[in-house]
């Protein structure tokens, strides 16, 4: 173990509420447990399940620390006793439960992914939350096929951008929708097929026309599935993974039936860690030669200092962002 400080800087959540509860606190550095390491974090990820927690939304999971955070990168800077797959001084990027606003954080050894070649730590820092999202929703679950077209929400977002780079790289063809025609312009820009306006476009029955959807990856929910259903092809697969129109939508059973399409939906943040670490077998076989090759380079907006966590949680809740928005831990 290499020589620690007592205490750290982190960003905490004063009490539920805006972007003005997240202040500046010093919390003792955690140390790790026999299967965890500690990072000492470089850049953290800004995401929205971190907005609903700050908003007292989206609790952490039972035994996870209240520092909010889901992705970050920096050096191995303590290990488990029963840890081997990585080391002190290895640069990685990890899935955290927790955590990730602040100078150190620990994470279950599995979850730890090295640096792809090449990236700067801010690049790493975008990929862990999206990556395994669209991974474990798009690829491990609806299983989406070269040659098969994925239907995204939200194209401009972390995941939205993540899934049009991973599923063009995997030969998918990809259909996306945005709020604005600059965000349109912007999904087309990073590989999408086509794009539409969600407030405007008649969406659905375009692309019903135009060959339908094999996949949906849905962040909206409420008026949006039964739209998503319309358009997707018989054998169909639709995951849900968030619901920002709201947790309820009307379906027909029929049309479920008739087209043989298949529902399902999944949530990231309280995987165990057994599950998360298959995943991350998976990721770092099929994902990371893309990364390293280029066909699938992260997206980012915009790098904020950790101590400006505020203003990069106002970015995200303003809709402005194309691609990930960093913290850069000094």
């Amino acid at each position: 173990m290499t020589d620690l400080p007592a205490d750290m800087l982190v960003i905490e959540i004063a009490e539920p509420g805006g972007p003005e509860v997240l202040r500046e606190t010093r919390r003792p550095v955690p140390s790790p447990g026999p299967n965890e390491a500690l990072i000492r974090i470089r850049a953290a990820g800004v995401n929205r399940p971190e907005v609903l927690q700050r908003k007292g939304l989206y609790p952490p999971p039972p035994g996870a620390t209240d520092i909010p955070g889901l992705e970050c990168a920096g050096e191995i800077a303590a290990v488990g006793a029963d840890v081997a797959s990585v080391k002190i001084g290895d640069p990685v990027c990890a899935l955290l439960p927790g955590g990730g606003y602040g100078e150190y954080a620990v994470v279950d050894a599995g979850s730890c992914l090295r640096v792809p070649a090449g990236l700067s730590m801010e690049e790493a820092a975008a990929l862990p939350e999206t990556v395994f999202t669209v991974y474990a929703n798009i690829f491990d679950d609806a299983d989406l096929q070269p040659g098969e077209t994925l239907l995204v929400h939200g194209g401009t977002s972390g995941i939205g951008v993540t899934a049009i780079l991973l599923a063009k790289a995997n030969g998918a063809r990809v259909i996306a929708t945005a709020s604005s025609d600059e965000k349109t312009a912007a999904c087309l820009k990073i590989g999408a097929d086509a794009a539409y306006r969600y407030d405007e476009d008649k969406w659905e029955a375009s692309i019903a026309e135009d060959g339908g959807a094999d996949v949906v990856l849905d962040m909206a929910g409420g008026d949006f599935f039964a739209r998503n259903l319309a358009c997707l092809n018989p054998g169909g697969r639709h995951v849900s993974i968030a619901f920002l129109r709201g947790p309820e939508g009307a379906v027909n059973i029929f049309d479920i039936m008739r087209k043989r399409l298949r529902l399902s939906g999944s949530t990231m943040k309280a995987r165990p860690p057994e599950e998360k670490a298959r995943l991350a077998v998976g990721i770092q076989d099929r994902i990371w030669p893309l990364i390293e090759n280029g066909a699938a380079r992260p997206v980012i907006d915009k790098v904020f200092p950790l101590e400006e966590a505020a203003k990069a949680h106002e970015r995200m809740e303003a809709g402005r962002h194309i691609g990930k928005i960093v913290l850069k831990v000094a």
